[in-house]
């Protein structure tokens, strides 16, 4: 991709007087750390308020009188079954069951949905939604709006500080706060936290007030990274692709039993053989012996050298104080306690598989 093909956060400015460094992800010119350094970014999120321009994500309304029937289809969820406010982890599926992305889906009213979709896949997405969607009574319409996340124990107190109340809002429901806003409880970093959606001119607004609070810290990519691989979480492109299905990555939870029975979602009858006949391989944690990074990608075998897997995400976790990584292995070998070996540069590195996620989940759900 060439300099003139790179999109730009329209808060880039802001970024670039916070000191950050830049580096290209999905596209986009993205702040990937700041001068604080990504161990202090990635503590300060736990321990404070991390404040992450995730602008580079798409927000697609989708409303209409079969809006649910369409997300039914392109999704293994039943949206006409969700309460208002209301949000669903699922994906957009192929027809082999992979996942094309992984998206969050958020009841606004009857006939109206909020989808969350990554940066690397928003432009087909939007293609596979508006192409669905001609057989159904329903519109897709792609929102511009900067987009917000901020996470941490202190992002509630941080939030009512700026003048937002988040009291009722709990882990996995969405309002819209104001006209042309969408808040969400959710994130990517294990932690209780809130994603808003927003013009850019409530957005450094917004911006201007929450940096008042010595709690709240610019956070770049780079932590945001090593703080959704300590909580377990998946990062499409990695640890989920087109040629990953649900079951392998250890996501059923996200989709309803009567659906894997009945449902007619994209994928469905490709998903229930492969239930039948069980995954090949499965997601798991993995931690290597000592005090070095295992990255995606080494490949993983077992004591005899016998291919076992490899790994999809790897790298220091500065809470738990030892190098983490997931990958995918055997399912013979998926049992925690079992030892590997990752393979990097000629030398086999012990890995033990372990249980997800590294550092406990603190959503707040009731």
């Amino acid at each position: 991709m060439t300099g003139e093909d790179t999109k730009h956060l329209p808060l880039e400015d802001l970024h670039s007087a916070a000191g950050a460094r830049f580096g290209a992800f999905a596209g986009w010119s993205m702040p990937l750390t700041y001068p604080a350094g990504v161990m202090k970014e990635h503590l300060h999120t736990r321990e404070h308020a991390g404040l992450f321009d995730i602008s580079h994500m798409k927000l697609f309304e989708v409303g209409g009188p079969g809006a649910a029937a369409l997300l039914n289809r392109a999704c293994p969820l039943d949206a006409g079954a969700m309460e208002i406010a209301q949000s669903k982890y699922t994906f957009f599926l192929n027809e082999a069951a992979g996942v094309i992305d992984d998206l969050i889906v958020t009841r606004l009213g009857d006939g109206r949905f909020m989808v969350v979709a990554n940066a690397g896949n928003a432009a087909e997405d939007e293609r596979h939604l508006r192409a669905l969607a001609a057989d159904f009574d329903a519109k897709v319409e792609p929102l511009d709006r900067v987009f917000l996340a901020i996470q941490g124990p202190d992002a509630w107190a941080a939030l009512s500080r700026a003048g937002i109340e988040t009291g009722s809002l709990l882990f996995m429901h969405g309002v819209e706060p104001r006209q042309h806003w969408f808040m969400s409880r959710s994130g990517y970093t294990g932690e209780d936290g809130f994603e808003i959606g927003l013009p850019e001119a409530d957005a450094r607004d917004l911006v201007g007030k929450l940096l008042q609070d010595e709690r709240v810290q610019w956070i770049g990519l780079a932590a945001r990274d090593s703080l959704r691989l300590e909580a377990g979480l998946c990062l499409h492109g990695q640890d989920l692709t087109p040629e990953i299905d649900p079951a392998s990555a250890a996501l059923m939870w996200a989709i309803p039993k009567e659906l894997r029975a009945s449902g007619h979602f994209i994928g469905a009858d490709a998903l229930r053989s492969i239930l039948e006949r069980g995954p090949s391989q499965k997601r798991v944690g993995l931690k290597p012996d000592g005090r070095q990074p295992v990255r995606a990608g080494a490949a993983l075998v077992d004591a005899d050298g016998n291919a076992a897997g490899h790994v999809t995400s790897g790298g220091f976790g500065p809470s738990t104080g030892h190098p983490v990584a997931m990958g995918y292995v055997d399912n013979a070998l998926a049992k925690p306690g079992n030892r590997l070996f990752a393979e990097v540069r000629g030398t086999r590195v012990p890995i033990d598989v372990t249980s997800l996620p590294f550092t406990p989940h603190r959503y707040r759900k009731g």
